[in-house]
């Protein structure tokens, strides 16, 4: 399972993607909406962690930055 962890708190970042990596997933780190958002656009990610509130893009613009753009994570 490839994840994608969006935090701008790099010591929640790393926590969580040790637990992640722990349970056997691949995960790609994002430190604000902006850097998760390209990230969306290059590869397909099964699932996502986002933060509310960040800089430059918060979690609630990255989702409306999404289904603008028709990115979504596959249905399982």
């Amino acid at each position: 399972m490839h994840v994608l962890l969006i935090d701008d708190e790099r010591a929640i970042r790393r926590a969580l993607k040790e637990i992640l990596e722990f349970e056997g997933c691949q995960v790609t780190e994002a430190e604000n909406g902006a850097q998760a958002l390209q990230h969306l656009k290059d590869h397909t990610f099964d699932l996502l962690f986002s933060d509310v509130k960040m800089p430059q893009m918060d979690g609630l613009e990255l989702l409306e930055a999404m289904q603008s753009l028709g990115i979504d994570t596959p249905d399982r």
